[in-house]
């Protein structure tokens, strides 16, 4: 049996400081290839990739799409684009975001079960949300190693407790642990690969965009649900896989049902925003009409403004009210 030679990391807030400290423990001999998917700004360029090489004693870069891989290499993500594992390479693609994130630690888990099955260690560092859960999901089935962060331990415990609330991780440890622990599971064998479901194949394909709108082959996995995708409008289906629940539209927009809920009240508040903003604005203009009609002394007129003034008044804060009543989705709930 071959050995575990692929390790990918995900992370979000509070992880490049971990990431930093977690790279500064492997040895100059580690094995193995180390991907990484940290959530950035899409805007700028990242420079995650020169502070791990300042205390790393492994190589660092932020890799080319088709870049070759190589052991004992540390892969770090670019702003805005996915990063993807194929059968001796890197990918870097511009591919739909998953749970408004790119890159996605869910693609990159995704991709390394697609592609190397059960010698991937996956593992989930401090961060917000879920993403990374449904990641390791697709590792272990493919029969491959997971690693979270004890969330006690993690300056942002949502992710790694909610990959914790799914009975598919190995092993928990505080982030001091992790690099002796993947310098030993990485000389390990690994166990028999285990054939993934075809769904799992084809969401990689969408995040690496290796499809087009003419491939009536490849469809969108799961079935119509009754929601719509936050990011495009069109229509999200709902995928039943492994006992678990995700979603994704037409486009490849792909969300898990935390990352959905979140998405969701991001929209609701730029509606009550735009809503409450347009009333203010209608004030200023039924207040100018209310002028006008009073220097043209046409009292009805004028009565008629002060009412719609006050009524725009009543209802923008109402809307203000909403906005900072609204409840967003729990980052520690159950997804």
């Amino acid at each position: 049996m071959a050995p575990r030679q692929i390790v990918v990391i995900g992370a979000s807030a509070g992880g490049v400081d971990a990431l930093q400290k977690l790279c500064a423990g492997l040895p100059a001999d580690f094995p193995a290839s180390i991907l990484i998917a940290q959530h950035l700004s899409a805007s700028g360029r990242s420079i995650l990739p020169r502070l791990i090489s300042r205390v790393s004693a492994l190589p660092v870069v932020s890799p080319e799409d088709g870049q070759a891989l190589e052991s004992g290499h540390i892969y770090v993500a670019s702003p805005d684009l996915h990063i993807l594992v194929r059968t001796d390479r890197v990918l870097m693609r511009k591919g739909p975001h998953e749970n408004r994130s790119r890159p996605s630690v869910n693609a990159l888990f995704r991709s390394a079960a697609v592609a190397y099955g059960a010698q991937v260690v996956g593992v989930v560092l401090t961060g917000l949300l879920d993403d990374g859960t449904e990641g390791l999901i697709a590792i272990r089935a493919a029969g491959g190693l997971s690693i979270v962060q004890d969330p006690d331990d993690a300056e942002w415990p949502s992710m790694p407790r909610n990959a914790l609330k799914r009975d598919h991780v190995n092993y928990v440890a505080p982030l001091a642990d992790i690099p002796a622990l993947l310098s030993r599971v990485v000389r390990e064998e690994a166990g028999p690969d285990i054939p993934l479901p075809e769904e799992f194949a084809v969401e990689d394909r969408m995040a690496a965009q290796e499809f087009s709108s003419m491939d009536t082959k490849l469809l969108t996995p799961g079935g119509p649900s009754h929601l719509s995708c936050p990011d495009c409008g069109g229509v999200l289906n709902q995928i039943d896989l492994n006992a678990e629940i995700r979603f994704r539209c037409q486009v490849g927009h792909a969300f898990t049902p935390l990352g959905l809920a979140d998405a969701q009240t991001d929209e609701l508040e730029r509606a009550l925003s735009i809503a409450a903003r347009t009333h203010r604005d209608r004030i200023r203009l039924f207040d100018q009409m209310q002028d006008s009609a009073r220097n043209r002394n046409l009292p009805h007129a004028e009565k008629r403004w002060i009412a719609a003034s006050a009524e725009s008044a009543a209802l923008a804060e109402v809307l203000e009210a909403a906005m900072q009543t609204l409840q967003r989705a729990p980052s520690d709930g159950e997804g």
